[in-house]
C-alpha cells in the first residue's frame, strides 16, 4: 500500500512539480529517500506542527530535528542539505556573470551567497575599475559590528584581488533589511579604511531572503566619497 502511494506521489511530482503540493506533502516526498518503510506523511505533519513552516523545518538545528518522532540521523542530514543545495544551485546560476555595473546587478549577484544561512554572515564583492567581478569571498560569520569585522581583513582581500571597488554585504537571518546602528557605524568605518588604500567602497547591503537594502542611501554614498563627477559611478548608484 505504501509503495503504491509513493509511486503516485512521485508521478505527481514528475508531472506537476512541487507548486501544487502542500508543505507537509513536500516533506513527505523528501523523506521517501531517507525513510524506506514508514508513513512519511505523518512525519511531515509532525515537523510542521513543531517548527511551523517549511523554512523553519529546513533551518532547524540538527538536534531539534532528530527529536521529532520518526526523524533519524539520515533524515535530519537530508533536511539540512536542502538549503545548502539550494545555495550551491543559485551560486551556479551566477556562472557567466562577469560584470556588475549597477547596484541591482551587485545585489542580485550577492543574494545567493546568503541562501539558507541561519547566522549573520559577511561577504565582500570585489570589482575592477570597469566593474568586472574579481571575486566574492566569505569574510566573517557572527554578529556584524566594528569590533568583530576588522578593516584589515577586508582590505587584505581587496588588495590580494587587485580590486578598485568593493561592495560589502551581510544578512539578517529571518529578519528585515533595516540596518542597525552598528551597521551604520561599521559602514562608515569601513569606507574610511578603504579610502586610505584608494579602494572605493560602493555600498553595504543588508540582505534578508530575496530583499536587500543599502545601509546608506545611494545619494549619501555618492556625496560622502565625492563621486559625482564619475558617470560610471553615477550609473552604478542609479541602476
Amino acid at each position: 500500500m505504501h509503495e503504491d502511494h509513493r509511486k503516485r506521489v512521485r508521478a505527481r511530482f514528475l508531472s506537476e512539480g512541487l507548486d501544487g503540493f502542500e508543505p507537509h506533502a513536500i516533506l513527505e516526498l523528501l523523506l521517501f529517500y531517507a525513510i524506506p518503510r514508514q508513513d512519511t506523511n505523518e512525519i511531515g505533519h509532525l515537523l510542521l506542527d513543531k517548527f511551523g513552516s517549511l523554512r523553519a523545518v529546513f533551518e532547524a538545528d540538527f538536534e531539534d530535528l532528530i527529536a521529532v518522532p520518526g526523524i533519524g540521523v539520515n533524515s535530519a542530514v537530508l533536511i539540512k542539505m536542502v538549503p545548502q543545495l539550494t545555495r550551491r544551485y543559485l551560486l551556479d546560476c551566477n556562472t557567466g556573470v562577469n560584470v556588475c555595473p549597477g547596484r541591482m546587478d551587485a545585489a542580485r549577484y550577492m543574494i545567493p551567497y546568503f541562501a539558507g544561512r541561519t547566522v549573520e554572515t559577511v561577504y565582500l564583492l570585489m570589482l575592477s575599475g570597469s566593474f568586472e567581478v574579481l571575486g566574492c569571498e566569505l569574510i566573517f560569520e557572527g554578529s556584524v559590528n566594528s569590533a568583530h569585522l576588522t578593516s584589515r581583513a577586508l582590505i587584505e582581500r581587496a588588495i590580494a584581488k587587485h580590486a578598485s571597488m568593493v561592495v560589502l554585504a551581510h544578512n539578517h537571518p529571518g529578519g528585515l533589511t533595516y540596518p542597525s546602528s552598528d551597521d551604520v557605524t561599521t559602514t562608515h568605518a569601513m569606507m574610511e579604511a578603504f579610502s586610505v588604500v584608494d579602494v572605493v567602497m560602493l555600498d553595504h547591503f543588508v540582505i534578508a531572503g530575496e530583499q536587500f537594502r543599502s545601509v546608506l542611501e545611494p545619494k549619501k554614498m555618492i556625496l560622502s566619497q565625492g563621486l559625482l563627477e564619475s558617470p560610471e559611478l553615477q550609473y552604478f548608484y542609479t541602476h
